[in-house]
């Protein structure tokens, strides 16, 4: 029905345009206990790897590398946003489990060290720039983005965008699977860790129809300076996080390269 109404904006367009060379490939995780995980990277039209800086793409639960790019289309995007004017960056994006929500699990198993401890010295070895990176997630990934950007902090990392992020209040408010339990919760909240993130740009972007609307709006106020980004009517879905990609991608754009 809100859909039929409008009440959720106008659903985003994966724009037809050639894209840049993308490869991917596979590891086996040590910080996932061993888990093969496949990533892939790519670039703009008529770039290679170097010397371009990497935004790190984190996948919503129940995704993988490839949600990045046949979900969301985000080559194609970036190839529009660098013919546009934008400086070129690379977009990798690895996978992060079903339900990792991109930290230490019970168990062992840690996508977030993944991330930080082996997926970015791999970015370096196909010749990116890591001395700066970024960060952009949806859902699960919105929260990883922050998360592992208040982890890694400035000035290593230039830029966080956090898409209808999965953030609660309290443990309580979160689905099975998120967390192992309230300390696990505590131990890995974004709330109350703010100045992790201080000298990164912030972006917080959520539908108003989106259930971690009041989350996302609540911590997005409680940044300083004030993130980008803003609260626009859409829902927890494709049609919203494409239409908010161009600006984000050029959000990265002036922050990832400078």
């Amino acid at each position: 029905m809100h859909r039929m109404l409008g009440l959720n904006g106008s659903a985003g367009t994966i724009p037809d345009v050639s894209t840049g060379r993308m490869h991917s490939g596979s590891f086996s995780s040590r910080a996932r206990l061993g888990a093969r995980t496949a990533w892939s990277i790519a670039v703009p039209p008529g770039k290679s790897s170097a010397p371009l800086r990497p935004l790190i793409v984190l996948h919503g639960r129940g995704g993988d590398h490839r949600s990045a790019f046949g979900d969301l289309g985000l080559d194609r995007f970036l190839a529009q946003a660098v013919a546009q004017g934008s400086k070129p960056f690379a977009i990798a994006s690895v996978d992060g489990g079903d339900h990792s929500y991109w930290h230490h699990r019970r168990g062992g198993d840690d996508a977030g060290a993944m991330v930080l401890t082996e997926f970015i010295p791999l970015l370096a070895d196909h010749g990116l720039d890591t001395r700066r990176v970024a960060f952009l997630g949806w859902s699960m990934g919105g929260y990883g983005a922050l998360w592992l950007g208040g982890q890694l902090r400035g000035p290593t990392v230039a830029a966080v965008v956090a898409e209808s992020p999965a953030i609660w209040h309290h443990a309580g408010d979160t689905p099975a699977g998120a967390f192992d339990d309230e300390q696990d919760f505590t131990q890995h909240a974004v709330f109350g860790r703010q100045s992790q993130l201080t000298g990164v740009a912030v972006r917080v972007d959520c539908g108003t129809g989106d259930g971690f609307y009041p989350a996302a709006r609540d911590y997005a106020r409680s940044l300083t300076p004030p993130p980008a980004g803003g609260f626009q009517p859409g829902a927890h879905d494709l049609a919203y996080w494409r239409r908010m990609a161009p600006a984000q991608l050029q959000f990265i754009g002036h922050h990832l390269p400078a």
